[in-house]
């Protein structure tokens, strides 16, 4: 058989754009009304009552577009969407489970309504069980977040998403291939690798998406390759020994002694049950008196008056000099003194 796929094809011109995903309209279903009723139904916090009760309205009105029916049970605490006979629409009724789960999760109606068209997915990303430490789990939930919502804003605009950081959960809304790489920045982040990291690289990446010469090519080389720093904290001891100093001795060193063996050369281990509560007693009594001599000596530094230098004693030449030495030092004097005397007569 000859080949066809060389021919013209007129029909097959530029402006046609093969990937086009056209509406779903009634007519496209040519079965019919479907067979059997199909139902989701999601839980909502009890915080989250009053709001939905007054945008339920809004709800209903959405969803009555798509043929989908919906009930809002506040006794229960749960939404249900469910189709109808007039639904023809396969993939509503899933649009309409998307809708309520990210009503529970706290997204506002505007934005989660938005789930009803089509090209747009919903992700609910649990965290809550990724980090087991309280305290560990915050931080790194607040890293998304990032300063004054800074980080989160940098991933919406990279990403095409919009998201939503609520408790243990983070909601998610956009194509497809943004809610890939926005679940990737969340759950490597709750494994502490910083969200700044995968910024960059989508940054890269967008520029690199507007170059007609890499489209074909790989992006390695211009990726960034963020080595892993996490080095294990080693505990530093206090007193570090010197062991180059020490002579080398095949003999091992000797046994520390037990508290037995310093009892028995101290004597302690013979005396009895009395005598070692006496002598227990008084190292006890002798460390408080000293002590309370320390506490009074600290109490008194306070009343030492200063002293003034009107007050201050000259120091004597000769102070703690003995009898002795005070009688030699006369006498030398005093023989000195004849000395001259006799020399002033000649």
């Amino acid at each position: 058989m000859p080949s066809t796929h060389d021919k013209e094809k007129p029909w097959d011109t530029e402006d046609i754009d093969k990937w086009k995903i056209d509406e779903f309209t009634p007519s496209d279903n040519k079965a019919g009304s479907f067979a059997e009723e199909s139902s989701f139904a999601t839980l909502f916090p009890k915080y989250r009552e009053v709001y939905l009760r007054e945008a339920w309205p809004l709800v209903t009105r959405a969803l009555d577009k798509h043929q989908i029916g919906c009930t809002l049970d506040l006794v229960e605490g749960s939404m249900t969407v469910r189709t109808t006979r007039k639904t023809y629409d396969p993939a509503a009724i899933l649009k309409g489970r998307d809708l309520i789960k990210l009503l529970a999760r706290s997204v506002p109606f505007p934005q989660a309504v938005k789930i009803l068209e089509d090209g747009v997915a919903a992700d609910i990303i649990k965290i809550g069980n990724l980090v087991r430490n309280k305290q560990r789990f915050v931080k790194r939930r607040q890293r998304i977040l990032g300063p004054n919502g800074s980080t989160l804003k940098a991933l919406e605009l990279l990403t095409g998403c919009y998201i939503l950081v609520q408790g243990n959960t983070v909601s998610a809304m956009g194509g497809y291939k943004g809610l890939k790489e926005a679940r990737r920045v969340v759950e490597d982040c709750m494994k502490n690798i910083h969200p700044i990291y995968h910024i960059k690289e989508l940054m890269i990446k967008r520029e690199l998406q507007k170059d007609p010469a890499l489209v074909n090519e790989n992006w390695d080389r211009f990726l960034p390759h963020f080595k892993k720093r996490n080095l294990p904290k080693r505990r530093v001891p206090h007193n570090i020994t010197d062991k180059s100093k020490k002579t080398y001795t095949p003999f091992p060193p000797a046994p520390e002694k037990s508290k037995v063996d310093l009892q028995i050369e101290s004597g302690e281990y013979f005396l009895s049950k009395q005598s070692k509560e006496r002598a227990t007693r008084e190292e006890r009594e002798e460390k408080r008196r000293e002590k309370k001599d320390e506490k009074k000596k600290e109490r008194e530094k306070d009343f030492v008056p200063p002293v003034e230098e009107g007050d201050k004693k000259k120091k004597r030449k000769h102070e703690g000099e003995t009898k002795e030495e005070r009688k030699a030092r006369k006498e030398e004097k005093k023989r000195r003194k004849a000395a001259m005397v006799e020399l002033d007569d000649e």
